[in-house]
């Protein structure tokens, strides 16, 4: 399958996962996350599934929250902004744009950087990158004694224009390290003093408001990441780790560290890579993954491919850089429910996490979780949690669910099913968003169930969206650490030019397009991956002159191009018109094109683990039967059969009402449904009427 031992760790808000791929073996682990320090989850883990020292020399490739929750909880690096003198509140003013126009109570998230720590230095470039005012030393001067006031353990430099020109932005930085290298000892610095990011290299693209935010948290992030990362880097072998990017590909410790930005989304985006994957696999390109974990659902439509973006908003923030295109929602395992001012059942965002987790894991919870809510219905069986390693308990479960009931004026089981209900709704307008309001009919794709509480969910889910069937993987709850195993190393390049299609040069524009991929095929190089397995992609922003956003339009590969250069302009406007018209239904091929941006994304090809078939076996699933089992299900308790995953064989089929239990998840299959093996391990749920 590949070469050596290879590890997959996804650090999740409740569990840590791992997926060992050794030669023809695959193992998983999971164990508690460690939210005060996740390094060290990391670390047992490792120990626990390849023994103490096998971990120092395996490869690992990880999926971090540590910069996502940095920048959720606002505990990164104390930080200080640099930017063009008169653009200092440039953070704080924001765009127009609110997110729901009729909320008048609508509260903005304060900025990340205060007032008191932006700091503006003379000088300004026009849009073409010319100087308009040279860079006043004196200026920067005074703005290196300010940040070294400040405290600052970080400084992102976001100077006017700068996509266009660096020289300025590089000036400032220069001056910074150097005016700070010693250090004052403030919390995030680095070896050397506090760590200077400058927007030219984390986003070179216009928007003023965008490029400073992305800048500002990535120098908030940076500092905890590059200490996390560190700290992994001398306890493993540091050439043999790499992070998952939220791009979905992998990137070193370095650019991980230097580019905290990119891994904001890390371990939803192994998860969409995992769950493609097991759909394509199985026959079916057309999926919409599902990853229900302990804290938070993501989920991801894919039309044939994964669907990437470069917009994204974490906690109110907009952050531009490429990223899978993920909606996430507060409903989880642990997410907990509780009665709101106006008696009404709440469930989330609020999630009992790792500690103290739900009532059920004996570990100090007392709220009821949805995880909860499912034990007491009978969809979980106490007995084999992780696979029989952690018997769950059900009578704290039940005394806090019959005391939320008498709170609401419920039966308990009402109130459990209505706990699920919530969690289920908050889930499905997820679903909606992706599909339904982007133009999507749900009845076309197959969901892609897994996360450790995804398949008590997915069935349910599927019924009330029309979605023909539902897949679930074998290994459900660790599908995001395979996923990460299963991603290439990837480095996507831009730059903005902001130039009509008709004053475009050839020449010109493939020079651009050029330099960008020499850009990157020197980044992947010095990381040691072979020329050889580099695959270069092109696309370009394009929008009608005068129009305030602009479309991402593939341009070809750079043979393609190259082959072509001649017609590159006009092919150019021709594919936007394309695009424009399938997007919004009309396009004007009268109307003068401009080229925004250019991007260039490069994916060196590696080996990865290969998962083969299992030949078909006969129908009945008998061997698998643990025994009876009763459940919940429509308000009234069902006679079903608990099965045990680990004994179903390719082709067993059986129909609900069943349980089926595995060491990292646990499968609901409700009334009506049926569920069949395919060759690939992948449980197939659909109506029994229609099961394909």
């Amino acid at each position: 399958m590949t070469r050596g031992r290879i590890v997959g760790v996804d650090t999740g808000g409740t569990f840590t996962d791992l997926v060992l791929v050794d030669g023809d073996e695959i193992r998983i682990h999971k164990l508690p996350s460690t939210p005060d320090d996740p390094s060290r989850a990391v670390l047992e883990g490792l120990a626990e599934i390849l023994g103490p020292e096998a971990s120092y020399s395996a490869r690992v490739i990880h999926g971090s929250t540590v910069a996502t929750n940095a920048l959720l909880e606002r505990k990164g690096a104390v930080t200080a902004l640099v930017t063009t003198a008169g653009f200092e509140d440039v953070l704080e003013i924001g765009r127009q744009a609110r997110s729901d126009i009729y909320d008048l109570g609508v509260t903005k998230p304060a900025p990340l950087i205060p007032a008191e720590r932006r700091f503006g230095v003379a000088e300004r470039l026009d849009e073409r990158g010319s100087v308009v005012t040279p860079l006043d030393e004196d200026d920067v001067r005074r703005a290196v004694a300010a940040v070294r006031a400040s405290g600052a353990g970080a400084v992102a430099v976001c100077l006017l224009h700068s996509y266009a020109n660096p020289g300025h932005e590089r000036a400032v930085a220069e001056a910074l390290a150097a005016g700070l290298a010693s250090g004052s000892g403030a919390p995030g610095e680095g070896r050397s003093g506090p760590f200077v990011c400058v927007s030219y290299d984390v986003l070179p693209e216009f928007r003023e408001f965008e490029r400073a935010s992305t800048t500002a948290v990535n120098a908030f992030v940076g500092p905890v990441m590059s200490g996390y990362l560190r700290k992994l880097g001398e306890r493993l072998d540091h050439g043999r780790v790499r992070i998952m990017a939220s791009n979905g590909g992998v990137v070193s410790l370095d650019t991980a560290s230097r580019l905290a930005a990119q891994t904001i989304l890390s371990g939803p985006a192994g998860g969409a890579v995992g769950g493609f994957e097991t759909g394509r696999r199985a026959g079916y390109d057309h999926v919409i993954t599902f990853d229900m974990g302990g804290t938070s659902t993501d989920v991801s439509l894919c039309a044939g491919e994964l669907t990437r973006t470069s917009e994204a908003e974490i906690g109110g923030l907009p952050i531009r850089v490429p990223v899978i295109d993920i909606h996430t929602v507060g409903a989880g395992g642990g997410s907990i429910a509780y009665r709101d001012p106006g008696g009404s059942l709440k469930v989330g965002p609020e999630s009992a996490g790792a500690a103290p987790g739900p009532i059920c894991y004996g570990r100090g919870g007392e709220r009821v979780t949805v995880t909860d809510a499912n034990l007491f219905l009978g969809r979980l069986s106490p007995a084999h949690f992780l696979g029989g390693a952690q018997m769950l308990e059900t009578g704290g479960v039940d005394t806090a669910i019959r005391a939320l009931a008498a709170e609401l004026d419920l039966e308990p089981v009402e109130l459990a099913e209505g706990v699920v209900r919530v969690a289920n709704a908050t889930m499905e307008r997820a679903i909606r968003v992706i599909s339904l309001e982007r133009g999507f009919d749900p009845r076309d794709f197959s969901l892609v169930c897994f996360g450790g509480a995804g398949g008590l969910h997915a069935a349910d889910l599927s019924r009330s969206l029309g979605i023909p069937r539902v897949l679930v993987p074998a290994g459900a709850g660790t599908l995001s650490a395979l996923g990460m195993l299963l991603a290439d190393p990837i480095r996507d390049f831009s730059r903005s030019l902001l130039r009509p299609v008709a004053e475009l040069d050839d020449g010109a524009l493939e020079a651009e397009f050029e330099a960008l991929e020499g850009l990157g095929r020197r980044e992947l190089l010095v990381e040691g991956l072979p020329e050889s397995s580099l695959r270069f992609e092109r696309l370009a922003d394009l929008r009608y002159v005068g129009q305030g956003f602009e479309l991402p339009v593939p341009v070809g590969s750079e043979e393609k191009t190259r082959s072509s250069a001649t017609h590159l302009s006009g092919a150019l406007a021709s594919a936007f018109h394309e695009h424009h018209e399938r997007r919004y239904g009309y396009a004007d091929p009268g109307r003068p094109v401009e080229v925004v941006t250019i991007r260039v994304r490069v994916v060196a090809v590696t080996e990865k683990p290969v998962i083969r078939p299992e030949p078909l076996a006969g129908s009945d699933a008998g061997a698998a039967v643990i025994g009876p089992h009763r459940f919940v299900w429509g308000g009234g308790w069902r006679e079903g059969t608990l099965i045990d995953r680990a004994r179903l064989q390719a082709g067993n089929e059986l129909a609900g009402p069943a349980v089926v239990v595995e060491y990292s998840s646990t499968t609901l299959v409700p009334p009506g449904i049926g569920c069949r093996v395919d060759e690939w391990g992948n449980l197939i749920l659909a109506a029994e009427s229609v099961h394909a």
